[in-house]
């Protein structure tokens, strides 16, 4: 079981071990001296701007998806700010022009539709095109930016006769929880299609989806990728992985409500795949939860559901050494990525309160919880 007493966690919580975070950071710090890339932290993975100012001791800033992203990132955030969407509103767009150092642009069309502010702000914003190098690394078609008939970035037959003035950098991103043997095939396919254009480029970002900190990931392939690319091009770098900051780093504790049966045990928590944890149903994945097993591998085997009305809210199938009761604290690990941004309050379930959990001083300390205000805040 993890270090934290669990008896202290009013459940359902989010816990991140600030230990493993600082581990991760280490890993991060020490690819950015090795290869000179610069790390920024893609907030759509992980916001808990609590532990920014930790985060800042080593990350050059943030990129973000959207207004409040960034936002986000210049409150609290020391460093840069980068931005791409798939598409801008003129509102949108002079919001971000306000708090942003780095704009990358996804189509031609919205470049032109916007000179006039892009012009305005030149000299104090960069701006960049976020390109599509038609090379597939992504396990799952729902994460895969280069599909056929992706929307995100542009593809080199689209550059033809466009005007590239004002563009300062490239920003290309393929990956998703990979390692760096599929950075190095993206690395020739975005050469072999822009690498005319690189030259004239000040940084070219080699966007998200690095697993940098999995126990197995290649960092000697990654930097040495890297600074071979900066060799031949006197550009910047910068990588903007989320996953990989707080990769393994952060607990989501629930409680068993109720053990009913059906053909099975079924322990029904306090802890919801479809509020909780969606990406348990949209990916779909088993979550690991400490001391547990597969079915049948221990003695007790149950299926962990949620509280919710949706009939398939089913977190996956486990064993156990001791019958699970009413009460018993059930822990799923690597929570922290993901899962936190996207929790919801379908039926109106409590959020999971926020809280970090400090191993030098053995702290558990509760940043934030969640109410009524928050359920009826979001409706009218």
């Amino acid at each position: 079981m993890p270090m934290f007493p669990l008896n202290q966690i009013k459940t359902p919580c989010f816990v991140v071990d600030l230990g493993l975070i600082r581990r991760n950071l280490a890993i991060l710090d020490d690819v950015q001296k090795r290869s000179g890339a610069r790390i920024l932290l893609a907030q759509k993975a992980f916001s808990m701007f609590g532990i920014y100012p930790l985060l800042a001791t080593v990350l050059k800033g943030t990129c973000a998806s959207s207004p409040n992203e960034a936002r986000l990132g210049r409150e609290f955030f020391p460093g840069e700010v980068h931005a791409f969407a798939a598409a801008y509103s003129e509102q949108d767009l002079r919001e971000l022009l306000a708090v942003c150092d780095h704009i990358v642009f996804n189509s031609f069309s919205q470049w032109k539709r916007f000179q006039a502010l892009r012009e305005a702000a030149a000299g104090r914003v960069e701006f960049g095109l976020r390109v599509n190098p038609e090379h597939s690394e992504a396990d799952v078609p729902i994460y895969d930016p280069c599909a056929p008939g992706s929307r995100l970035g542009i593809r080199r037959c689209d550059f033809e006769g466009e005007d590239l003035s004002g563009v300062s950098g490239l920003h290309f991103h393929t990956l998703c929880e990979k390692n760096s043997d599929s950075l190095a095939r993206t690395l020739n396919a975005f050469e072999s299609k822009f690498g005319d254009l690189i030259p004239r480029m000040k940084w070219i970002n080699f966007g998200g989806g690095h697993h940098i900190t999995r126990p197995d990931y290649d960092r000697e392939l990654l930097c040495r990728l890297i600074t071979d690319f900066r060799k031949r091009y006197p550009v910047d770098v910068y990588l903007e992985p989320g996953e990989a900051v707080a990769l393994n780093t952060g607990f989501l504790v629930g409680t068993v409500l109720d053990v009913v049966r059906n053909g099975m045990e079924i322990a029904i928590l306090d802890t919801s795949a479809a509020a909780h944890m969606p990406d348990v149903l949209e990916m779909p994945y088993r979550p690991n939860v400490i001391g547990a097993g597969t079915p049948g591998e221990k003695p007790f085997s149950y299926r962990l559901a949620g509280a919710s009305c949706l009939a398939g809210d089913v977190i996956g199938d486990y064993s156990f050494d001791e019958p699970l009761r009413p009460g018993d604290r059930i822990v799923f690990t690597d929570m922290a990525h993901y899962t936190m941004v996207k929790t919801n309050t379908f039926n109106g379930l409590p959020l999971p309160s926020i809280a970090t959990w400090e191993p030098e001083t053995g702290r558990l300390t509760t940043l934030c919880e969640f109410g009524y205000q928050d359920f009826k805040g979001r409706l009218s």
